[in-house]
Parts: C-alpha cells; structure tokens; sequence
C-alpha cells in the first residue's frame, strides 16, 4: 500500500547536497506544499502533496503548519552504562581538570565500576530509556558504544544489552567496541590489555555477532598513537570497520585515523590545521561533538575550518554520563553552529547524511526515492525557526521506516 504523508509547508530534502565542504541554503533542497509517499519502509516519490494524491492508496493528513526533514542521526553515543558521575562534575567546576579526575580513580574508571555492578537486564532497560528519549527528540538511528567494560566478559554484556534494547525501540541502535576506552587496573601494561582484546573479545563479537565496528581513544591517559595504530591494523585485518576518538585534548589522533582508513575520527578539539588538512584529503568523516565541550568547559571544535577546507562534517552528542551528560542533539547543534558560524544547511548536513557516512550507512539521511522513510516534523511553517530557537522546538512527529512513532 502506497501511503501519502502531506501537505507540508516545506519539505527538506537535501536530495542533491553534496558530502563534503561548505553547504549553502540551495544544498537543503526545499519543496513547498510538498508530500512524500511511501510503501512500507521506503520512500517512492517526493513532491508537490496535490500531484502526489492521485498514486496514493491512503492519505495521511497533516494538519496546520509544519516542516518535514529526515530523521535525525547521532554517530557517536555512550549511552550503555550505570550510574551517575555528578561527582566529577563537581570536581571540574571546581578546578580539576578531566586528566586529573581520571588519575584519581573518577572518570572513565568510575563508571566502569558502577557499569560492571549493573546486569544485563539494568543495561538494557537504561539504553532503552535513553533511546526512546532521542527517538522522541527526533533521533532515529544512534550509535552506542560500549567501553566501561573493559573486560571480555564485560563488554560482552554490554553489547548484548545495546542489542537486546535495539530489539525494544523503533530506533536503530548502531553498536561499537570501544574495549579500548582505557586500560583497566587489572592489567599490567596497555600493550598487554590491547592484546588480550585481541586475542579473547575480537572472536566472540563475531562468533555472537554482535558488532562489526571497533573504536579506540588515542589520548594521553588512554592509548598512545603507536598502539592505537597497531591496534587498528589488528581489527581491520578481523574484518571489522573502525573509528576513532581522536585529538580531544593532544593532537595525534587524527593521523592515526586518517592512516589507518578510519570512517571517522571524532572529537578534533585539538586537532591542527595540518590535521584538518589531512581529514580533507581523506575519506574519514570528521564528527565532532559539542556536547563535550560544553561539559568540559572546553572551546569547540574547529568545524567552520573543517568545511571550508572540504571535510565530511558530522555533528554528535557524545552523550556519556561524565563529560557529555545532556544528550540533546539539536540544542548542541544548534550552540556549535552560532558560535562556529554554521550554515543552516551544514548543521542540517551534520546530524543527517553527513552523519550517516560516519556510521557507512547511505540508505538514510535524505528525503528522496530509494531511502529509508525516517523522518520528523516539526510544528512551524520556516525551516528556519528550528535552530533560531535554538533546538528547544521538538519535532511532533516522528516516523521510523514509514511508521509513525511519535505523535
């Protein structure tokens, strides 16, 4: 059956934008009075709602002034985890900074302990939770990461909870190995834990399938540059994609990714116009994710150099419970684009399409024929007014591969 979602005041399609580089108002390639018809999960045809009402079998009515877009993507989350760390907050706004805090046992270690008191049915009732919060903010697919772990078993838990809450919400949950956040206590060196993922997890997320993607933090305090590359190597060679947390605080990490073939290095707060160069040159998405800076009291990332030297711009939450803990994919949009002075277009760009490469997904993240019909509306006649309130309008409606599942 051929259904017909319409009339909107204007459709934004960004049927033709291009990946890369600086994106105009041309690039969001708008339809007024426009309708998109569907049958099952994909999209057949956009265009004017009135020409469209003859090949429909059934007409969903949109009633009073609204914009259509695609649904939104958000490449980099940390949602899987337990407890709370409003204690490192506390510490940060007091004076210590993220290293420091993460030195002391707090960090990425508290949370490994709180994740690993949790059990499987805890975990997968909080990313659904989370899940189903972004799905009614819009969100449609979303990665999650695993990573407070840090063990076979561990991680192996927490994959299988980001599976088991992608079977509980209409969302797309993407999930990805980040064994390789820190070095857990319990080892003696980082060479010897990397191996030990390696040798003992690599084989049962393929033997479970649980993941094809694989993720590091190259970082002081994480994982040097000679490592993370060897590491890299390793899972590529396994037959897994990867990605990178790169150049958050120390440059370097953007090289190793772009070396090593990398869908996207993410982060970049650090990262040098000789890395930026290199990303430009390069088939790895730049993300970068506002939500940290925010947390951390840290400048944003470069993203106005990024496009203008012709990188793929993706724009994530990096929704975590230390540095990241808002999780709110337009508002961060939204900040970063006003202070990097963002096009409407590129932030639009950056938690859609754009975003989609940095998972390698084409099939979403535009409104055309052939895509997946995730998409959102939101209750106003001028696209304009979405980031002019500065992410604070909501969608109203949210439709997952042609159904409705929000308003």
């Amino acid at each position: 059956m051929k259904r017909l979602i319409g009339p909107f005041n204007e459709i934004i399609t960004m049927s033709a934008a291009p990946l890369r580089g600086a994106l105009t108002e041309d690039a969001l390639g708008l339809i007024p009075k426009g309708g998109v018809l569907i049958e099952e999960d994909q999209i057949i045809e956009v265009g004017n709602f009135k020409s469209l009402k003859g090949k429909a079998d059934h007409i969903d009515l949109i009633k009073g002034d609204h914009i259509l877009m695609a649904g939104l993507i958000d490449s980099h989350t940390h949602i899987c985890f337990g407890g709370s760390r409003a204690g490192d907050y506390a510490q940060r706004v007091a004076g210590k900074t993220y290293q420091e805090i993460l030195k002391n046992g707090g960090g990425i270690h508290d949370s490994v302990n709180k994740t690993r008191a949790a059990s499987e049915s805890d975990l997968t009732d909080l990313v659904k939770m989370r899940a189903k919060r972004h799905l009614e903010e819009g969100v449609t697919t979303i990665e999650v990461k695993s990573g407070y772990g840090l063990s076979v078993d561990e991680e192996i838990k927490m994959l299988r909870a980001i599976q088991s809450a992608n079977e509980l919400v209409p969302a797309d949950l993407i999930s990805t190995c980040l064994a390789a956040h820190v070095c857990p206590k319990e080892f003696n060196s980082h060479e010897e834990y990397l191996n030990h993922i390696v040798e003992n997890l690599f084989p049962e997320l393929k033997k479970q399938n649980l993941t094809n993607r694989i993720d590091i933090f190259t970082e002081d305090g994480a994982f040097d540059t000679l490592l993370s590359a060897k590491y890299l190597a390793q899972a590529k060679a396994a037959g897994f994609e990867i990605t990178v947390h790169a150049d958050q605080f120390t440059s370097g990490g953007t090289q190793v990714a772009v070396e090593a073939g990398a869908l996207s290095a993410d982060h970049l707060e650090a990262t040098s116009d000789a890395d930026v160069a290199l990303l430009a040159n390069s088939e790895t998405v730049a993300t970068v994710l506002p939500g940290a800076s925010l947390g951390l009291g840290m400048h944003y990332s470069p993203a106005r150099k990024l496009l203008d030297a012709g990188c793929c711009l993706a724009i994530a939450t990096d929704w975590n419970p230390g540095s990241a803990p808002m999780g709110d994919l337009l508002i961060q949009t939204a900040l970063i684009g006003a202070s990097e002075k963002l096009s409407i277009p590129e932030c639009m760009a950056g938690i859609t399409f754009r975003a989609a490469k940095a998972l390698n997904l084409s099939d979403r993240g535009r409104i055309k024929s052939g895509q997946l019909a995730d998409l959102i509306s939101f209750p106003v006649g001028d696209h304009r007014e979405i980031f002019y309130q500065q992410g604070k309008i909501k969608p109203d409606g949210v439709w997952k591969s042609g159904t409705r599942v929000v308003g």
